[in-house]
């Protein structure tokens, strides 16, 4: 199935590339990646960050060709990247005569160190696209909406301190029992090279103004599902979505 749409898509990218361009537009979007499934809970439920900390400016371009008064064909690509760091927030650590470390509730101990990592995310959805101008291209504003298919380039990358919380270990001292968990280095990356490759599916919609002669303002908003498992350093972790939404503002230049 995977083989069809590939195939599929690239014969539409062809027909585009092959078809006399009518228009170039490079956008500037703020992308809010979807971050679901129990790896994001397990991030978010222990460490500092948010799901807004993961948010930040894409960069796109997109090749439209004119098919009918309504319709276009366009090819479309988009970049987006984010790294943040962060610590837990309930635990602390301390370093072992054996050089193992474990973590201990931040409410009753006072820590050696406090465990850490980054988290790296990258998305690049290559897209093919019907787009439908039901008012036609002429006029003050053009509204349009759109939707088709895309292949995702999507990258996770963990470096730094991980608690292990599947194995819980208890420590015993003059003031009791308490239960840890043993804390390990991490540089793990979901795929080498551009990424693990994925299938999906896109929407979008907006409005374009003209601003001269062969120049237009476009103000829209996109919205991406793709469905997508880990297969390399995360593979104990359920299915994700490698997808999100953005809104973006660029510039159109008309041939």
């Amino acid at each position: 199935m995977k083989k069809r749409l590939a195939v599929g898509m690239l014969v539409f990218i062809l027909a585009a590339g092959a078809a006399s361009a009518n228009l170039l537009s490079f956008r500037l979007s703020y992308f809010v990646p979807h971050l679901k499934g129990d790896f994001w809970d397990i991030e978010f439920e222990n460490m500092a960050f948010k799901k807004s900390s993961f948010y930040d400016v894409s960069f796109g371009v997109q090749y439209e060709t004119f098919l009918t008064r309504g319709f276009s064909l366009l090819v479309a690509f988009d970049l987006f990247r984010k790294n943040k760091g962060s610590y837990y927030t309930n635990w602390v650590g301390y370093y072992f005569n054996d050089g193992t470390a474990f973590a201990f509730p931040a409410s009753e101990f006072k820590g050696a160190f406090d465990p850490n990592h980054s988290i790296s995310i990258s998305s690049a959805p290559l897209q093919a696209s019907i787009k439908w101008t039901p008012l036609g291209r002429r006029g003050n504003i053009i509204p349009y909406v759109g939707g088709g298919g895309h292949v995702m380039f999507w990258n996770i990358k963990m470096q730094g301190a991980m608690i292990d919380f599947d194995v819980p270990y208890v420590y015993e001292d003059e003031y009791g029992e308490v239960t840890v968990y043993q804390i390990f280095d991490v540089n793990a990356r979901e795929s080498d090279g551009i990424g693990r490759v994925s299938f999906g599916w896109q929407a979008f919609g907006g409005v374009m103004i003209p601003i001269g002669r062969r120049m237009t303002v476009d103000i829209g908003g996109q919205y991406f599902s793709c469905p997508a498992e880990f297969k390399n350093a995360f593979t104990h972790f359920e299915p994700l979505d490698a997808g999100g939404f953005q809104f973006s503002l660029g510039l159109n230049y008309w041939f």
